[in-house]
């Protein structure tokens, strides 16, 4: 890895606040010349753009906001809706049962005032602890991932084939996907046949995703299997969208593709977990380095 990626991983990988995120921006500005914000949206959101995005061959990103940290891992399944769907109504239990026992003490006495605070409090103990309780201090996998590909792939890529693409650093995307969404709407038009590649979570595994929706896959498969070729000691699946789930920023763009690294078990197929916990400490660099290299390569075929 370069400087900037062992600087980003040694001290930036906790950006939640606001300050937190201004602090790395202010750095990432100074490091690489040319990155600027571009600021919108609502919560209001800053992504970070290297390169002009509506006249890019293809555009790379990968968002640089962090979570809050779990008491439990955000376990994601893509080939497994069932298990994923499941896992996801498990870890709402306790939520659920602290929202059923308030509403059951304060509704006698306090009658339909004191179901809604029942309703309330326990939406907002869910809301507390997903989204707003404190940050999460080992963030390797997700994003930092992501981010140090992009930083890699920027520094393995020579001038000429940075002026063929853009790199975007979205906000916002544990808050749902907000600040692809409004970069998606400001470039309506120029992203509407424009590919988009999406780098979330590739730190920790040996089965690599991809994930496209079917204008990608029909228009730049051959070219992503191309990039993207066979690795030693790493499996890679393509898929569409039909055929198997991966929540991230991708999902906001008509020719996306979400990139990521799983692990695998017989039962539950591909998998992800760690996320989210103070467990999200596993840094392959071999991942980092071959992604690096596969978007250097895309440009290239494109």
């Amino acid at each position: 890895m370069d400087g900037l990626s062992y600087e980003i991983l040694q001290n930036w990988q906790v950006r939640k606040t606001r300050a937190q995120k201004s602090a790395f921006i202010e750095m990432m500005q100074r490091r690489l010349p040319g990155l600027r914000v571009e600021e919108g949206g609502f919560p209001r959101c800053r992504n970070l753009v290297l390169g002009d995005a509506e006249a890019a061959k293809v555009v790379f990103t990968a968002h640089y906001d962090t979570c809050a940290r779990l008491p439990f891992p955000n376990f994601v399944t893509p080939k497994n809706l069932l298990l994923y769907l499941a896992y996801s109504v498990l870890i709402s239990l306790p939520f659920l049962a602290l929202m059923f026992a308030l509403t059951a003490l304060l509704a006698p006495r306090l009658g339909v005032a004191g179901a809604f605070l029942g309703l309330l409090f326990g939406l907002g103990a869910m809301v507390y602890v997903f989204l707003l309780g404190p940050a999460n201090p080992h963030t390797v996998n997700d994003n930092t991932s992501g981010v140090l590909t992009l930083v890699e792939a920027i520094g393995r890529m020579s001038e000429e084939e940075r002026a063929q693409c853009a790199f975007v650093f979205f906000d916002h995307e544990e808050s749902g996907l907000l600040g692809s969404g409004w970069f998606a709407s400001r470039h309506r038009k120029a992203m509407k046949d424009k590919l988009l590649v999406n780098f979330d979570c590739v730190s920790d595994g040996d089965d690599f995703l991809f994930v496209s929706s079917r204008k990608a896959r029909r228009r730049y498969d051959a070219a992503l299997r191309g990039a993207f070729s066979a690795a030693e000691g790493k499996t890679l699946h393509f898929e569409s969208t039909l055929t198997a789930f991966y929540p991230s920023d991708q999902a906001n763009f008509p020719v996306g593709v979400g990139v990521s690294a799983m692990r695998k078990k017989p039962l539950a197929g591909l998998y992800m977990s760690r996320i989210h916990t103070a467990k999200d400490t596993v840094l392959q660099e071999e991942n980092l380095a071959y992604f690096a290299e596969g978007a250097k390569k895309l440009v290239s075929l494109l």
